[in-house]
């Protein structure tokens, strides 16, 4: 069994909230059907309690925000909720979107026999997502830049899969599972009794930035999280084989 090491980048500190690009395999609070940690109990252990204002999917990385009092959280928790936030995101991607930018607006709503898993359908709730070809790579790959109006579970990666430009990598909606080397490198070969591993092994999505009105001052500010590696591998392998 592999034992995973998570480390989260600290993007952003002062009193009031933290700024964090989580990692990927990591939930945001704990999770009731495993015994794992979770982001937030590793912010409770090194700034003292902290506030959720906003998640991620466990597989997904980037920005962050955690409020450090109770009245932070209040501030940025309406903001979240009046739509008042700019959360942008970067994405791979396997075809082509029908133009180099555009919105899909759908209903969503998640499958009463099947948990975690949701699917476009008129008596689900409103869904808002703008799109940008940030670059075409290779071998049908684009990276995307996307704004969420709405903020539904699973939104993107639905998203995507409903336009026909399906996460590179996503075990729910992607094109594949996880994204391996051989699948774009004609002459791949492994060596005998070698396994290969995926480059990435997780959703090929990130959280790339937020920007929302300073709880405090009321200044606008924005905060933008880094790439993680097995993100940008994937990047350069499509420009390197393509």
């Amino acid at each position: 069994m592999k034992i995973r090491k998570y480390k989260y980048q600290l993007l952003h500190e002062e009193e009031g909230f933290l700024i964090i690009n989580k990692p990927a395999h990591l939930s945001v609070i704990p999770d009731r059907t495993e015994d794992t940690t979770s982001l937030k109990q590793m912010l409770d252990r090194k700034f003292g309690r902290v506030w959720v204002v906003h998640r991620l999917d466990r597989n997904t990385t980037g920005a962050l925000v955690f409020a450090r009092n109770a009245e932070v959280h209040r501030t940025l928790s309406i903001a979240f909720q009046e739509r008042k936030v700019d959360k942008i995101y970067n994405a791979i991607v396997y075809g082509r979107p029908a133009d180099d930018e555009g919105t899909i607006e759908t209903c969503v709503s998640d499958y009463p026999d099947r948990k975690g898993r949701y699917h476009v359908r008129e008596e689900g709730k409103k869904a808002i997502t703008h799109y940008k070809i940030l670059e075409e790579l290779s071998n049908n790959y684009y990276l995307l830049e996307l704004k969420i109006v709405t903020g539904r579970r699973h939104q993107i990666r639905l998203h995507c899969e409903y336009g026909g430009f399906p996460l590179a990598a996503d075990p729910l909606y992607g094109h594949e599972p996880a994204f391996y080397l051989s699948q774009i490198k004609r002459k791949f070969q492994l060596g005998k009794f070698k396994e290969e591993y995926p480059l990435l092994d997780r959703n090929s999505l990130h959280a790339r930035k937020l920007a929302f009105d300073h709880p405090i001052s009321g200044e606008r500010v924005q905060f933008e999280a880094p790439h993680f590696k097995d993100f940008l591998a994937v990047l350069n392998q499509l420009g390197k084989w393509g």
